[in-house]
């Protein structure tokens, strides 16, 4: 089983330490870049300084997802109790209980990587439910994505888009490339996808409500259109019922004039005969001016 065992410090080193060649540049906004040590240069740094340790679990892993999108590994991670992803592991002085506390500034990260096989870390994954620790400092363990979906999103890019505690994201994509996890376009592609702005999420109630305040004029304007006919009509009723008729009116005509208030007033004005179809005209008369 292949192990990896790399050391980093966070803060200032002393004159003489950090010989090493650096270690790669990831260039992440928000990703500390770290200065490499031997573990004898690390030890040497005195009281002030705390040690961390973290490691990674991983196994080559044949699975397609889909059927068609290649898995490569199962790498574990897990997620804290802060919401935090992470590695497993913690400050060797227990003074410091996490990485979240007042305590130092500088630290040296200690991080290992050990490959096992895919059974060796499912078996992991299932007695990792069973630890003191499960649903109290340790929400669960997780596998990180290490594939990039066709809308270049989904899988690692997402995933890298999550919150990382200290220093575990720079110690992840630093395993990835070191050990030729992830082919290193793939892995510049994930990250640059992370820095990409994301676009406004719809605010579904407030268009909801610009449109109300739109429907509201418009309905504002259609009841005062209403109001201004319903007075025009009375307006000329009224007026046909103050002029006097030239002649005897019968009793059609004068139900003609109440069932059609707005009838033009010269009808009113014209001498109605007395004849056997008088209520036919008066019916006839309602029926054009309702028209």
């Amino acid at each position: 089983m292949a192990a990896m065992g790399a050391m980093a410090a966070l803060g200032a080193l002393p004159a003489g330490a950090g010989a090493l060649p650096p270690l790669p540049t990831l260039g992440v906004p928000g990703v500390p870049e770290l200065k490499p040590l031997t573990r004898y240069e690390a030890m040497r740094l005195g009281p002030g300084w705390s040690h961390s340790c973290h490691a990674m679990l991983y196994a080559p892993n044949p699975g397609m997802l889909f059927g068609r999108i290649p898995l490569r590994y199962a790498v574990l991670m897990q997620m804290r109790f802060d919401g935090l992803l992470g590695f497993p592991g913690g400050f060797v002085d227990r003074r410091y209980w996490s990485l979240e506390d007042e305590g130092p500034h500088r630290v040296v990260a200690h991080f290992y990587a050990r490959q096992l096989t895919l059974e060796e870390l499912h078996t992991i994954e299932i007695s990792a439910v069973h630890s003191r620790d499960h649903g109290l400092e340790v929400m669960g363990m997780v596998r990180v994505p290490l594939y990039t979906q066709k809308d270049r999103m989904g899988g690692l890019p997402n995933f890298l888009g999550n919150s990382f505690v200290g220093t575990a994201k720079f110690q992840l994509l630093f395993a990835l490339k070191i050990l030729n996890m992830v082919p290193e376009e793939k892995l510049a592609e994930a990250v640059a996808a992370t820095q990409k702005p994301k676009k406004p999420a719809i605010d579904h109630a407030a268009a909801a409500k610009a449109a109300n305040e739109l429907v509201g004029p418009a309905r504002a304007g259609n009841e005062f259109q209403d109001s201004a006919e319903n007075q025009a009509a009375a307006q000329a009723a009224a007026e046909l019922a103050e002029q006097p008729a030239a002649v005897p009116e019968s009793q059609a005509a004068l139900e003609q004039l109440a069932a059609a208030p707005v009838a033009e007033a010269v009808a009113a004005e014209q001498p109605v005969q007395p004849r056997a179809d008088a209520a036919a005209d008066a019916a006839q008369a309602v029926a054009e001016a309702m028209e």
